[in-house]
């Protein structure tokens, strides 16, 4: 009987992308527990990926990518964050954002059309940093206070930003930015220089290793050809599944460790494993009822939105839902899964307390819970009768 994680490779170019990145988690679950401790950036894992060729899996084919869909970036995603959920996650925003760039246009193209030639030849990423800690996520609409003002040739950009993946190691990024003279925010694409500072101050519960310290801009020139019109069609933000996808990893994983320690730890009062018990049965039960459902609504989405391109803005709703629960689901398998190990489970020896720091993370990671209520009661409101 084939692995419950592979039931959703659909062809044997999927199960190929597939070998090769369950070939780069293991190599990357060695490293995690001490990129974890040490709270360091994982260089050698990027490394890795770069020299696989998966920064240009959402990269056009026609700029020398592989130009795979939403559904096999969730794939994908959900496979390298069984081994590491840290890399997955910073990597997934550099993915995303290319398939973003890639399906919505909003870039110049000469500009995203260099990118992308860069992310094949040298393995460049991308990333946009707009959260701040007065104006919070961006994604609640507060306005940066991140200024632009008007230079001969450009503009020259102030300000700090928080939580900025991969900052270690990129050498472009996007900033949102207010424009006083205009009374308007905007995107810019920033080269690093030595005006910009990485102010190392992530320093947190889970997801330790993916970088995201504070980026500082002082009096940053930029040209005024970088800056980004942020116009182009609306693709519903398909491209954040690779969020939920990295969450589900994690969760894979726990049930995984939970199913093989419940196969073969036998304590002494008992003359079979603790699987043979009805009380072990039935946690791994449950956890397979939140696993299944919400992996189900992940690929689903992600299918959907790969063939209704016509109406990806409509799908806000079901897209929001599908982070949404794999993201609480997940919570509870990790929880489960430490419940059926016991005590032992909080042991740092083991990956289990990893897993059950990295995943409550997604919490945090946009859209939040009550923006996806929101998304629903208002579908459901506007609903004609």
């Amino acid at each position: 009987m084939s692995r419950f994680i592979d039931q959703y490779i659909l062809n044997e170019e999927q199960k190929e992308r597939i070998g090769k990145v369950e070939e780069l988690a293991a190599r990357f679950a060695e490293r995690a527990p001490r990129h974890d401790r040490e709270g360091s950036f994982p260089f050698e894992n990027f490394a890795d990926l770069r020299e696989a060729g998966y920064l240009k899996s959402t990269v056009p084919q026609q700029f020398g990518g592989d130009g795979i869909s939403l559904y096999e970036l969730v794939l994908l995603q959900e496979r390298l964050a069984y081994g590491d959920g840290s890399t997955a996650l910073a990597v997934g925003w550099h993915l995303g954002q290319i398939l973003h760039l890639r399906t919505t246009r909003k870039w110049p193209q000469d500009i995203f059309a260099d990118l992308c030639r860069s992310v094949v030849k040298d393995g460049t990423m991308i990333n946009t940093f707009a959260s701040e800690a007065a104006s919070g996520s961006p994604s609640r609409g507060g306005r940066p206070e991140t200024t632009a003002i008007a230079a001969d040739g450009g503009w020259r950009i102030t300000g700090r930003k928080t939580y900025s993946t991969l900052s270690p190691i990129l050498d472009r990024f996007v900033v949102s930015a207010y424009i006083p003279d205009e009374d308007c925010a905007s995107d810019f694409l920033v080269e690093r220089t030595d005006r910009v500072t990485v102010v190392e101050t992530w320093d947190v519960l889970g997801m330790r290793a993916t970088g995201s310290h504070d980026v500082a801009l002082d009096d940053v020139f930029v040209g005024s050809d970088m800056r980004l019109s942020g116009k182009g069609t609306d693709d519903g933000g398909g491209w954040l599944l690779h969020i939920p996808a990295c969450y589900m990893g994690i969760a894979m994983a726990a049930r995984d460790f939970a199913l093989e320690f419940a196969r073969s730890y036998r304590p002494n009062n008992l003359d079979a494993p603790i699987a043979s018990l009805p009380s072990v049965q039935r946690s791994i039960g449950e956890m397979e009822v939140e696993l299944r459902t919400a992996r189900s609504l992940l690929y689903s989405a992600a299918d959907r939105w790969d063939r209704e391109e016509n109406n990806r803005p409509s799908l806000k709703p079901e897209l929001g839902l599908a982070k949404y629960t794999v993201t609480n689901n997940a919570i509870k398998v990790v929880d489960l899964a430490m419940r059926i190990v016991g005590g032992t489970s909080l042991s740092r020896e083991l990956p289990l307390e990893r897993y059950y720091r990295d995943v409550r993370a997604g919490l945090h990671n946009p859209p939040m819970d009550n923006t996806v209520f929101q998304m629903l009661a208002n579908a459901s409101l506007n609903e004609k009768p």
